[in-house]
């Protein structure tokens, strides 16, 4: 397996900050999400024309490589000109991706509106990631889901993946937020969801009596044990991603110490 972090975890960082981290720290790749606080990351001049050209020189200087482009794009909404609006997004994203040599773009399904109903929105939800998966597939890029919100565990996952009907469609597996939306056991999110799986978040949670809170990996008390062993047993063999959720949660240990420890963490404890 490969070690990215995702941008989340330094989200008012420049690119050559991103970049230096990951390379002294040891991971094989960046998730972008946010680089100076932008997540249309196609806008950022690093991302554009001559700039774009040394971003791809500084990375394979650094043996580099960027495991997943996010989107913000989310199709859960009842208005078919606010999802037409996400699935130009989405292309602009896919536009990057292929330019970074960057294999998937992530979507979010994800919360059931008022006054829609669960059905409805799934299906919202598949024609969109089918149309934009339809629509990128000549650029070599696929749509990465994520198991988040309303439609976070691995049977919904599972059954909007059916209903879009697309093979370019995966998933990324995220066992933290299944868990916190839906209870979901890791290993039985990881036999549900197989070989759609093109990516993953890893992260630790400590749970206190205010619920459950980001924790530095090996900290906390969320099942990491269980996480691992379910990835053996699928012989998963792409990017573990480290979200350390910074964006979110601004009181979190900053960056410079998250992202070096999961790193040691990871390689030192294969068993945990």
């Amino acid at each position: 397996m490969k070690l990215s972090f995702s941008t989340l975890a330094c989200p008012d960082w420049t690119l050559p900050q991103i970049i230096a981290i990951a390379s002294a720290a040891g991971y094989d790749g960046i998730e972008l999400r946010f680089v100076e606080n932008e997540d249309s990351l196609w806008r950022l001049p690093a991302f554009q024309g001559r700039e774009l050209a040394a971003t791809k020189r500084a990375l394979s200087d650094q043996g580099l490589a960027m495991s997943c482009v996010d989107t913000n794009c989310r199709f859960h909404f009842p208005d078919a000109h606010e999802r037409a609006h996400w699935l130009e997004e989405g292309e602009r994203m896919a536009d990057l991706a292929a330019a970074l040599d960057t294999p998937g773009i992530r979507v979010f399904g994800d919360t059931i509106q008022p006054d829609a109903d669960r059905t409805s929105t799934r299906s919202w939800i598949a024609d969109s990631i089918r149309k934009l998966a339809e629509s990128i597939a000549p650029r070599g890029i696929e749509v990465w889901l994520e198991t988040h919100g309303d439609f976070a565990s691995a049977s919904e996952t599972a059954l909007i993946l059916a209903e879009a009907g697309w093979p370019q469609i995966g998933v990324v597996w995220d066992p933290a937020n299944c868990f916190l939306e839906s209870r979901e056991r890791p290993q039985e999110g990881a036999r549900r969801l197989g070989a759609s799986m093109r990516h993953m978040h890893f992260k630790d949670l400590r749970q206190n009596e205010n619920g459950w809170k980001p924790a530095l990996t090996g900290d906390g008390n969320f099942p990491l044990a269980e996480v691992r062993a379910a990835l053996r047993q699928l012989e998963y063999d792409r990017f573990v991603s480290f979200e350390w959720e910074k964006k979110w949660h601004p009181d979190i240990p900053d960056a410079s110490i998250a992202l070096p420890h999961f790193a040691r963490w990871f390689r030192e404890n294969p068993e945990r």
